[in-house]
């Protein structure tokens, strides 16, 4: 048996490879990355992670006197459970998490083919159960659907099928064995199995070949490669971005749509590509998502470390005296030039409050905010 041979299979076709075996020669990225948040933008659900969340929490929402939803442990698993009056009514079992935790998890729950958001979300700011973002404040809702175009930004891959169910209309189908959980390497540096065969046979040779090396981009390839995911939610899609390999124009598989909020004004959800090239530091420089990320690392949210790349180039920066009176220019750039700023397109309910609660994210228009 020859060395291609006993590369597993991968569902994304011959010429991938899967993690397990780009971790067998990288190690330590492989070590690091599985605590990444692109690592961990989706995953099979393990009930002792989801247990974690109910540790301290009420575990139950309620909508109003007569309806709540409760998270209870069962012998398959552990359920989202709607109750009217005391009563069941729906239960569905927690099989996908989205996202690392750090602003929040949300589930769903397959049903058959298809894939479906469950109504309570866990947010980590509040460190308890609210109603997952956009959905009504007044039904228990359990049938929102997870389209493949949520999954092409939140897993590597999944295989599906489309089918007409009527004239002008289209259904889709996954198969729930063939998504390839979080962003994986193949995601970012292409096809890896010929890379792969190559290197276990030649151990000796130490310049990676057969791969995409992101230093050999060119400045609009290495953005495309960050904009496959973050370049918004209002973008009218033209093919599946599953299919992109870094290198490809970004602008053969999305078309900007400049009504509604990702035009002049981006949200500051998941268009991080498009606020970052409005900033004055992207327009005078040759800086890319690059500059002051590296995908491998486990550092978000460590204010210094990142404060020390705006340092790198901003070394002569002058400030105002109310500005040095703070005292932290050196540990702490980001929360004054990148603030938080709530999402237009995601808020969320806590139980028993009326008020809609916004959902911050950090803005990536590097700037001068006025107040900070």
């Amino acid at each position: 048996m020859n060395t291609a041979d006993k590369i597993p299979s991968d569902a994304r076709g011959i010429n991938y490879t899967g993690a397990a075996t780009c971790i067998k020669c990288h190690t330590d990225i492989g070590k690091s990355f599985v605590h990444n948040a692109h690592g961990l933008s989706s995953s099979m659900v393990a009930n002792k992670d989801v247990s974690k969340c109910l540790e301290t929490d009420s575990n139950s929402f309620a909508f109003d006197a007569n309806m709540k939803v409760k998270i209870e442990k069962r012998d398959s698993g552990i359920y989202q459970v709607a109750y009217i009056n005391g009563k069941q009514t729906r239960a569905q079992r927690f099989d996908v998490a989205f996202g690392s935790g750090e602003k929040a998890f949300t589930y769903a729950y397959w049903k058959g083919k298809k894939l479906f958001q469950l109504p309570l979300s866990h947010f980590s700011a509040i460190k308890t159960w609210a109603n997952s973002p956009g959905f009504p404040i007044k039904v228990m809702y359990f049938d929102r659907p997870i389209t493949s175009r949520c999954l092409e930004c939140h897993s590597s891959f999944v295989k599906t099928e489309k089918k007409q169910v009527a004239a002008l209309a289209m259904d889709e189908e996954m198969e729930k064995g063939s998504l390839i959980y979080g962003i994986d390497c193949e995601r970012c540096h292409g096809p890896g199995k010929q890379h792969a065969v190559f290197h276990l046979e030649n151990p000796e040779e130490k310049t990676a070949k057969f791969i995409t090396i992101f230093e050999t981009l060119t400045r609009k390839q290495k953005m495309d490669a960050c904009g496959v995911c973050h370049s918004g939610n209002t973008l009218t899609t033209i093919q599946s971005v599953f299919n992109f390999q870094p290198g490809d124009d970004l602008d053969s598989f999305y078309a900007q749509d400049f009504v509604s909020f990702g035009g002049a004004n981006p949200d500051v959800h998941g268009n991080q590509t498009a606020m970052l090239k409005g900033s004055m530091c992207y327009r005078k420089s040759e800086m890319t998502c690059q500059s002051c990320h590296n995908s491998h690392e486990t550092v978000k949210g460590n204010m210094a470390i990142y404060s020390q790349r705006c340092i790198s180039c901003h070394q002569n920066q002058k400030h105002t005296e109310l500005t040095l009176a703070k005292g932290v220019l050196k540990t702490n750039c980001i929360d004054c030039h990148m603030p938080m700023q709530a999402s237009k397109l995601i808020s969320f309910q806590t139980a028993g409050n009326k008020n809609v609660n916004p959902y911050l994210l950090r803005s990536h228009h590097i700037g001068v905010y006025p107040g900070k």
